[in-house]
């Protein structure tokens, strides 16, 4: 065996270390020692890093400019910190908040559990509060121009981000009413009948003389309204399914939105639809990048505005908008129908009744089809895009399909 080299001595000076370096700091009079080279080379991870303080970065970069050894250590470990940063958006998948709900109930389910109808407007109005947390105090009098479909031609109306977040306060307001929970709006403001739906309430508001909702206390409002809403909304809904916990929505309440009105499970649907828009309109005023919802929630917005269908052609049709009733079907027979597909991930298939709300849709008697991308139907839905204009598959009846398309851009309202 050979025997291990002999530590030099006191008398004796320590040779370089391997791969022997220049003087990193001081002179060439006063070359760093071992010690002083080992310690700059055990910073080189933190400064690849950026993690340095500045007399360490200051120490480092002077040493790297005489030690080719270093140097090239250096450049190795800052390549190597390239490889850690993802070039993907920093932004949160839409439905992660819902997997971490998930994973964490499997481990301990909920005491009261959120409905599965109400899960997107949770999700919705957590993405949008998530998008409203450092937003600086001029972005909240930011232009948005709100616009949707009024039956006939697109119309639009100019407000802030602010008044954004005062428009879904107030007509969250219907749904918070609808369950037991306090008006935002005062006592009184508001006209009854038909006239009190959610532009007449947004307009009265707007109206308001309190800054309180022209600025970012506005997010303050809405927030604790979402939460109560979600709230209350499962402690009604665990009452209503019994001890079994099966029953899929509360069956007999109802939202009154002024000129109609909607079951509590497609209000809670119809207000995270607004709330993604929305929020998809702040995003674009302040030049943010917006994702739209996961699939499972998408889906269930998609399947909310093809429920409707029937009755907004019917509707259509008794203001003059729509063609006339062609073979008026019994209620429960079937009728002439349309196939609706809608592609993508929060897509698929439905089937619309034309001559009757309360017939029934029959593949067999199908006498036109639509093939629209999920996205696109959304936005038509909202009113965002002309209904001519709309990127559609067609195939059958033409003015069956046009009816279809205005009627689906009627859905919109402000």
């Amino acid at each position: 065996m050979s025997r291990p080299p002999a530590r030099p001595g006191p008398e004796q000076p320590a040779g370089p270390e391997p791969g022997g370096c220049a003087p990193a700091t001081g002179t060439a009079d006063a070359p760093p020692g071992p010690h002083e080279h080992r310690v700059l080379t055990s910073l080189l991870g933190a400064w690849a890093l950026a993690a340095c303080s500045a007399a360490e970065t200051a120490a480092v970069e002077a040493h790297l400019t005489d030690c080719a050894p270093c140097a090239e250590e250096a450049l190795r470990l800052r390549d190597a910190v390239g490889l850690l940063h993802s070039e993907d958006s920093l932004d949160l998948d839409p439905m992660l908040r819902s997997r971490v709900l998930e994973g964490c109930l499997d481990r301990r389910p909920a005491r009261i559990p959120t409905p599965a109808w109400a899960a997107p407007y949770d999700a919705e109005t957590a993405r949008l509060d998530a998008l409203l947390r450092d937003m600086a105090e001029a972005e909240w009098r930011a232009p948005v121009r709100l616009r949707w479909f009024d039956g006939e031609q697109q119309a639009a109306r100019e407000t802030t981000v602010a008044g954004v977040l005062g428009h879904l306060l107030a007509v969250d307001g219907l749904v918070a009413t609808g369950i037991g929970l306090p008006d935002p709006l005062p006592s009184g403001a508001l006209p009854t009948g038909p006239g009190a739906g959610p532009q007449t309430r947004t307009e009265v508001y707007w109206a308001l003389d309190d800054a309180g909702h022209r600025a970012q206390a506005a997010r303050e409002r809405w927030r604790e309204q979402s939460h109560a809403l979600i709230r209350d909304v499962s402690i009604l809904a665990a009452e209503d399914a019994g001890p079994g916990g099966e029953h899929p929505a509360t069956p007999d309440r109802r939202v009154d939105y002024g000129g109609f009105s909607l079951p509590l499970r497609d209000a809670f649907l119809d207000r995270a639809f607004e709330c993604w828009l929305h929020a998809g309109d702040v995003a674009q005023a302040v030049d943010y990048p917006y994702e739209p919802p996961g699939p499972a929630h998408l889906n269930q917005l998609v399947d909310l505005a093809a429920r409707q269908l029937p009755g907004a052609i019917a509707a259509r049709r008794r203001s003059g908008l729509a063609s006339p009733v062609r073979g008026l079907a019994a209620a429960g027979a079937s009728g002439r129908t349309l196939h609706l597909e809608v592609e993508g991930s929060g897509g698929g298939d439905w089937y619309i009744p034309l001559d009757s709300p309360g017939a029934r849709a029959s593949p067999e008697r199908t006498v036109a089809h639509i093939a629209l991308d999920d996205l696109e139907f959304c936005q038509l839905a909202a009113g965002h895009v002309p209904p001519l204009d709309a990127a559609a598959g067609q195939d059958g009846d033409p003015q069956t399909i046009q009816d279809v398309l205005y009627a689906t851009a009627s859905l919109s309202r402000l």
